[in-house]
């Protein structure tokens, strides 16, 4: 345990980053899930209004810092290759 009192505030900074940057963690994988879950439906309308949301989560995760920029890209390069997929069937 931390005896200074710059080390034990340093711990509370440290452990409220952590909250926040595990909410925003959780938030983007349930819209990777959504969309998961929209394409698997074969829904054409949902999945695109599910793959919208799905990028505008991973491009405010990467402002963030949760996620690397070119992470990001490849996700919606990928879910985008998926949605298009989809809606030609």
């Amino acid at each position: 345990m931390a005896n200074h009192f710059s080390a034990l505030k340093r711990t509370r900074q440290t452990e409220t980053k952590t909250a926040v940057n595990r909410a925003n963690k959780s938030r983007m994988r349930t819209a990777l899930r959504g969309l998961d879950a929209a394409l698997d439906g074969g829904d054409k309308a949902t999945a695109e209004a599910k793959y919208r949301e799905a990028v505008s989560v991973l491009d405010k995760s990467v402002q963030k810092g949760i996620i690397h920029k070119n992470t990001a890209s490849r996700y919606k390069s990928r879910l985008s290759a998926r949605v298009t997929k989809t809606a030609s069937k």
